[in-house]
């Protein structure tokens, strides 16, 4: 029988699939297709289908059938999904581990980490890759075992290429027999058109909005809120889908993430008191605290240990402005300085008095 086990088949017609997805409890499952069917899907989406012979022992091979075959009935065939320690790839991987007497040793290669694996996936995408890098913590950047990294399809094809087989008796053999063969070339696949600016594109408009926002408003000594409520929604919507996955969901290492420090709801929330606060010309505590805060984040940022995304660092440089801003408009502020001259006033009143008694 020629049948494909592919451990990669989700059910869209269950309930909240996006919503379970977000939380990390999407549930995939193994399904036993016919090989023909397999390669008519895989040609018409353009991947590639590439042959390795497994080096097994008949029991070896019975054994793996027999755990394939028990695996794919009904009441077995669903697993938790986790895109980075139980995926399709990595079920793969471990079904075959497990069916081998032995001891399957990779090839050591180059040291990458969770973050940098994805990066290959993402290289051309550049806001997929600062979505992804928004979104997952420090744990992603500790360096894996070559194991621990096959969690990928191209990456486990490559170190199988390599991979020997040591059985208890400490003879090895090689996992895999005769040449990888490539049964369907990739088909090149149209990229759909993206956001036109790149991720550094859009940095650099915002920090030029943003400066010109602040020259303006310290010409003219009036500040411009209605800028207030855009930077701080946006700021918030991202911190609270940051602040949401770092909460509730079930995806390894979006819990680790220090990036909510300052990407959270906080921004958001405290908008509507902000913006009433500068219609009505007064002092609002919020802005002397987002200075303080931003400058601790940007201080202690290179001993955080996490890589951030690109435009992390950019960012917190930029929302300076707008704290730095508001500083300086209450310092020139006309109800400050007739403060000022109201409390010398009173202090000359006061001491000229003190002479007269004298």
């Amino acid at each position: 029988m020629d049948v494909v086990f592919n451990y990669g088949v989700f059910d869209f017609r269950k309930p909240h699939f996006i919503w379970n997805f977000l939380l990390g409890k999407t549930d995939y499952m193994v399904a036993a297709i016919p090989y023909e069917y397999f390669l008519v899907e895989y040609r018409e989406r353009g991947s590639s289908v590439t042959s390795q012979h497994l080096n097994l022992t008949a029991e070896e091979s019975t054994r793996l059938w027999n755990a394939l075959v028990e695996n794919a009935k009904p009441q077995n065939c669903e697993y938790r999904y986790n895109f980075l320690l139980n995926n399709c790839t990595s079920k793969v991987r471990d079904m075959i581990e497990n069916a081998i007497d032995g001891e399957v040793k990779y090839k050591e290669a180059e040291k990458m980490t969770y973050r940098d694996c994805l990066h290959v996936y993402t290289e051309g995408h550049p806001w997929a890759e600062v979505g992804d890098d928004m979104l997952l913590g420090a744990s992603v950047d500790t360096v894996l075992s070559d194991r621990m990294s096959a969690f990928l399809p191209e990456r486990l094809m490559a170190f199988y290429d390599q991979a020997v087989v040591y059985d208890k008796e400490g003879n090895s053999r090689p996992l895999l027999q005769g040449e990888t063969t490539v049964l369907l070339p990739k088909r090149v696949v149209p990229r759909e058109p993206e956001f036109p600016l790149t991720p550094w594109q859009a940095i650099l408009c915002f920090a030029g909005i943003s400066l010109l926002v602040f020259a303006c408003e310290i010409a003219f000594k009036r500040m411009i809120w209605g800028f207030d409520i855009l930077v701080m929604m946006s700021q918030g919507l991202c911190g609270a889908l940051a602040c949401f996955m770092f909460l509730f969901s079930e995806h390894p290492s979006v819990d680790s993430n220090w990036q909510v420090l300052l990407f959270n709801p906080i921004p958001l929330l405290c908008m509507p008191w902000v913006v009433w606060r500068a219609i009505k010309r007064k002092y609002c505590v919020y802005h002397f605290a987002n200075l303080a805060f931003l400058l601790l984040f940007l201080a202690f940022s290179p001993w955080i240990p996490q890589r951030f995304a690109l435009l992390t660092i950019p960012l917190a440089c930029t929302l300076l402005l707008r704290p730095l801003s508001y500083l300086i408009f209450y310092k020139r502020m006309p109800g400050r300085q007739g403060a000022a001259r109201n409390e010398r006033h009173t202090s000359e009143r006061a001491h000229q008095k003190k002479k007269k008694k004298k």
